[in-house]
């Protein structure tokens, strides 16, 4: 394989997923804490969520400009990221009395388990990596 092949899609790892146990409250059969499936996204499904979460503003001179509402992006990026539960599931959503995945985890979660999920959410999506990091790791 040349070293320009390692570029090819077929070559690349796409899909990262792993388990993560937000919360010690969710359960299993056994009483263990219940782990959520997470899986890393591509840049279209980011920018997806960005232009979801981006409302034009009007300023000065009637003049719109975009702005992303950073906790609603962070939510939809989240969403997005949880393959299991199913937070798309409607019996999953009446059972806490909302619609729509976003209101859903922040219902389920309490306000220090939803920010660690929206760090390992950023951390498997690439965005906790540090370039100074990944030069050095290149290096040794």
């Amino acid at each position: 394989m040349s070293e320009f092949s390692l570029f090819f899609a077929q070559n690349v790892d796409c899909d990262t997923t792993e388990e993560f146990i937000v919360s010690t409250r969710f359960k299993d059969k056994d009483g263990k804490p219940a782990a959520w499936k997470l899986r890393s996204m591509t840049e279209d499904e980011n920018q997806e969520c960005r232009k979801a979460a981006t409302r034009k503003i009007k300023g000065k001179n009637g003049v719109y400009t975009p702005e992303i509402d950073a906790n609603d992006y962070m939510a939809k990026l989240m969403t997005a990221s949880v393959v299991y539960p199913d937070l798309k599931n409607a019996e999953l959503q009446r059972s806490y009395s909302v619609l729509g995945a976003e209101a859903l985890l922040r219902k389920m979660l309490l306000p220090g388990e939803f920010a660690a999920l929206g760090e390992r959410v950023q951390a498997l999506n690439g965005f906790g990596t540090d370039m100074n990091e990944l030069v050095d790791e290149v290096k040794n």
